[in-house]
């Protein structure tokens, strides 16, 4: 049997700066928010309905952090942010197209084994 990598999971393993996890569906969607262009952060809650303030003010804090997003300031009355998709965070749509698919095709055999598990 093949041992495991100690190193695999250290804590300057590059893997560790994976901006997106699996599971992390907030990065994602916001993503797919902005893909048709720049939003106001009142009008990503709208389709985001169930995230919270806090948490859709820090992921997009983390997404500005790694380059994902950029967010602009206008100085009106009253004054207002828009966030962006970068080029970087753009590239994240082919990761995502890439899990929509995977989900299409295996949703049904992973609500079965789910329901299998937990005997009903």
């Amino acid at each position: 049997m093949e041992t495991l990598d100690p190193e695999m999971f250290a804590p300057e393993c590059p893997s560790r700066l994976i901006p997106m996890q699996v599971g992390d569906k907030w990065t994602a969607m916001v993503v797919i928010c902005l893909e048709a262009g720049p939003r106001r952060f009142g009008e990503l809650l709208v389709p985001l309905r169930s995230v919270t303030k806090k948490v859709l003010a820090e992921t997009l804090r983390a997404m500005e952090r790694d380059g994902m997003v950029v967010r602009t300031e206008f100085p009106a009355n009253p004054p207002h942010v828009e966030y962006e998709l970068t080029p970087l965070g753009r590239s994240l749509l082919t990761l995502i197209a890439a899990g929509r698919d995977w989900c299409h095709e295996h949703l049904p055999d992973l609500i079965e084994a789910r329901r299998a598990h937990s005997g009903g």
